[in-house]
């Protein structure tokens, strides 16, 4: 098809894809330990339900939950993604979109449309490929410090303090710099530390956490793919969390099978990894949940022969029922296509009702109808596992008319007891403190 009959057929296109389905599950039902699975519907086009983004209105801000407040920490920031506390308090936002891709001559009309879709829904614009510093220094709940703290660097987004090197997460390697505390700007050129997979990067998102003695790191990466279509040849250590020998740059598969493992956060009751992960689509609106997991070293969780478990992708050729029966069940379902991106725990003392307990950013969907997410929810724990249904915590990221006035990425409970949320169709980082505080 020609371009400007590609184009022509847009709007017929989009209307296909919208109307291809509708979500039939209470939304409710795809969250907790026990999920509801409905039976797969292999989509012929992919659900486009987009929120176009357009930012918040003079004044504007999420709706916090009863008996919390609101406000903005710093505006004015350009994709803001991922946040990291140094030591002295002062914030890191890394400001980051997707790099450049290499010619994709395998994504076809499904990789046409959800690129148009990532752009109507904010995800189109250029990387800034920085960090930026943030510092409150009166202690007021707005920072008056904004400064670029580390340029030129390639869509970075984890970041992680050993010692006195910094680690960040880029598209395609981890990199290191030295760091003095309380500096605020980093001129030194970073070194690099270990190379991560790249190539199509359709997942480019990097997190980065380092153990609590700093000798090693882990490394979330994403599948090339929605679903190995385009060979497990380009999935080598992708759809896993990488574990790093900061030392020596040495890698390894800590955990494999997680389509998407994005936010990672130590659990600090028993002190095991947990991550969320957004799975796969094209079988339904209501399938499949993105979770939140524990991980240990050698675990396996389906992707891409199976989900939730041991429930067979049948798209998936040829089978491998010997991966299928190797697959183990995440632990928390956190809703079909709600982007579940960021994960900490709380441990603060601001907010006692919350110690211990997950906090998730829901970047929100674009391929469910209606759209889930777009929120940022609390998960009580207890002995180190969940202990109830998710409560909201940021609610009124998309306005009457379906538009998204921001999206919810990472989350972090910081030294203050406040939680910081960084909105990056808002370019915004939100805090959350109780009312009256």
């Amino acid at each position: 098809m020609s371009a400007l009959r590609f184009i022509a057929a847009l709007p017929l296109v989009l209307v296909l894809a919208a109307c291809e389905t509708e979500s039939t599950l209470p939304e409710h039902l795809g969250f907790g330990a026990d999920p509801q699975l409905p039976e797969a519907r292999t989509q012929r086009l992919p659900t486009v339900k987009i929120a176009p983004a357009v930012g918040w209105p003079e004044g504007g801000a999420p709706v916090a939950a009863s008996g919390l407040a609101v406000n903005a920490f710093a505006t004015g920031l350009d994709h803001p993604r991922w946040l990291y506390e140094l030591p002295n308090g002062d914030l890191l936002v890394a400001e980051s979109n997707a790099p450049p891709k290499p010619d994709d001559k395998k994504g076809g009309l499904r990789g046409w449309i959800q690129g148009l879709v990532m752009g109507k829904a904010g995800a189109g614009v250029p990387s800034a490929n920085r960090i930026t510093l943030l510092r409150d220094a009166d202690g007021d709940g707005v920072a008056e410090m904004k400064t670029v703290f580390l340029s030129g660097l390639a869509s970075p987004f984890g970041m992680a303090l050993i010692g006195d090197r910094l680690y960040v997460a880029n598209a395609d390697a981890v990199v290191a710099v030295p760091y003095q505390t309380g500096q605020t700007q980093i001129t030194a050129t970073p070194v690099k530390v270990a190379d991560l997979p790249a190539g199509r990067n359709h997942h480019w998102t990097k997190s980065l956490i380092a153990s609590a003695d700093g000798s090693r790191l882990y490394v979330g990466v994403g599948s090339n793919s929605n679903v190995g279509e385009n060979g497990l040849e380009e999935e080598v250590d992708r759809a896993a969390v990488l574990e790093i020998d900061p030392a020596t740059g040495a890698r390894r598969v800590f955990a494999s099978g997680l389509r998407n493992p994005v936010g990672m956060a130590w659990n600090p009751e028993d002190g095991r990894l947990w991550v969320s992960v957004n799975e796969r689509d094209e079988i339904g609106d209501d399938l499949v949940p993105d979770y939140m997991t524990s991980v240990t070293p050698g675990s396996f969780y389906g992707w891409p022969w199976s989900y939730y478990g041991q429930t067979v992708d049948a798209r998936v050729q040829p089978p491998r029922p010997d991966m299928v029966a190797k697959a183990i069940r995440p632990d928390y379902a956190l809703g079909s296509h709600t982007a579940s991106l960021g994960l900490t725990f709380y441990t603060g003392a601001l907010m006692p009702r919350w110690r211990n307990g997950a906090i998730v950013g829901q970047h929100g969907s674009w391929n469910r109808n209606p759209p889930a997410g777009y929120k940022v929810i609390f998960i009580p724990f207890s002995g180190g596992k969940p202990a109830g249904p998710p409560q909201d915590v940021l609610t009124g990221f998309r306005n009457d008319k379906g538009e998204a006035m921001g999206r919810p990425v990472g989350v972090l409970g910081v030294r203050s007891g406040a939680l910081l949320v960084a909105d990056d169709v808002g370019n915004v980082v939100w805090r959350v403190t109780p009312a009256g505080s």
